[in-house]
């Protein structure tokens, strides 16, 4: 089994939010997209926080409008042996320097865990450094997640206060 790895971070300078998602599932990796299995609720979820439509928009579009709305991807495991796309199956997982990118986005003030192992190893690699963000750990939007989606998208609207947002 070879190693599976994380994408390049999303981000630039006017980097509000960073969502942290775990490692790119096979899908995602097949299509070299974040988020790119159709059943993942992510694109859909941020569509709502942001009131602008993202799931028509190509890839490209849909990764330049996070950014224009001041919202970074990335992923807290680098690279990691894992067999199909359940995190409970990550192994000799190596994580993202996530302090290394935190310190280079100087409008940062929250930062989003997308699913519990996300959120158990970023806390993990932060340490400290978490003290200085408002931390949020959302419910995972992957179809293994077996939360309906009203209620993920009522835990994830917490994020439009973040970015100063409203719902269309």
């Amino acid at each position: 089994m070879f190693k599976k790895q994380s994408f390049a971070p999303v981000v630039n300078h006017n980097t509000k939010l960073l969502v942290l998602g775990s490692l790119p599932g096979e899908k995602s990796l097949a299509q070299n997209q974040y988020y790119g299995n159709s059943q993942n609720r992510f694109w859909l979820l941020m569509s709502e926080v942001l009131g602008v439509e993202l799931v028509a928009l190509t890839y490209p579009m849909r990764l330049q409008t996070l950014l224009n709305n001041g919202v970074g991807l990335w992923d807290v495991v680098a690279q990691a042996h894992r067999e199909g796309s359940l995190d409970s199956n990550i192994r000799d997982q190596t994580n993202n320097d996530l302090i290394s990118l935190i310190t280079t986005l100087p409008q940062l003030t929250t930062i989003a865990f997308n699913g519990g192992t996300a959120a158990r190893i970023g806390m993990k690699v932060l340490g400290q450094y978490a003290e200085r963000y408002r931390v949020i750990q959302l419910p995972s939007s992957s179809p293994a997640y077996t939360l309906t989606y009203d209620k993920k998208l009522a835990a994830w609207c917490v994020l439009r206060d973040q970015l100063n947002t409203t719902s269309r």
